[in-house]
């Protein structure tokens, strides 16, 4: 499955040896791994982090991958693969109960481990990808997460940005009147003004001309508005 950027995987597991062959495997897969050295507070490292999935242990300090688990599905539905040593249905039940998706057993056939983080990821992000466009040479406008992929770095956008440039690729090739643009910026509750408007296109211009080495993708129609090459 091709993405706007490489999906990025948490291993949350506590033996340091096994995390670190994971990640070797996810990168070796495409996948960009991360693991976790604090596990004091593993859902605000998730919600720092935003990887698109979770490898879970059960056994962890201070609190297990089930608690985890519940903690995160508060703030979210990012698919949670459990991995455990431990085999009795009881974990599994708890593991589907606390919110996981899946559960592993230890020590696990790396083949059937890719095998469940590729379906995993295909159930919960394939409908995304066509939320995925190019607005620009190598400039790739991801709508879903409101932000802008130059040769896979990360160009984060503010709200009334993310609006500008949503807007402008409904209509690609097609002038957005200024007056559309204010309409649809008052609805995240910041009020524009015409001077203020072409200050938010000059400041989202700039961004994305310095991030990308000089890409100039909006273009102005004098008197009327702006649009997308």
């Amino acid at each position: 499955m091709e993405g706007c950027e490489e999906m990025k995987i948490l291993v949350v597991e506590d033996d340091m040896v096994l995390a670190e062959e994971i990640c070797r495997l996810l990168k070796k897969w495409g996948f960009q791994g991360e693991y976790l050295d604090d596990f004091s507070a593993v859902d605000k490292e998730w919600a720092k982090r935003r990887a698109q999935l979770i490898l879970m242990d059960i056994n962890l300090p201070y609190y297990d991958g089930f608690y985890w688990c519940s903690r995160i599905r508060e703030l979210s539905s990012v698919p949670v693969l459990f991995l455990s040593s431990r085999d009795q249905n009881g974990d599994k039940v708890m593991a589907m109960m606390s919110g996981g998706d899946d559960y592993v057993e230890k020590p696990f056939d790396p083949e059937l481990l890719l095998v469940k983080i590729r379906s995993l990821l295909r159930r919960t992000y394939e409908y995304t990808q066509n939320e995925c466009e190019y607005v620009g040479k190598d400039l790739i406008y991801d709508r879903n997460q409101g932000v802008l992929f130059y040769q896979g770095h990360r160009i984060e956008m503010t709200k009334s940005e993310n609006r500008i440039l949503g807007l402008l690729a409904d209509h690609k090739g097609k002038v957005v009147g200024r007056e559309e643009l204010m309409r649809q910026l008052w609805s995240t509750d910041e009020y524009v003004t015409d001077a203020s408007l072409t200050v938010l296109v000059s400041r989202l211009r700039t961004k994305i001309f310095e991030e990308t080495n000089g890409i100039e993708c909006i273009r102005t129609r004098k008197g009327k508005g702006y649009y997308l090459e």
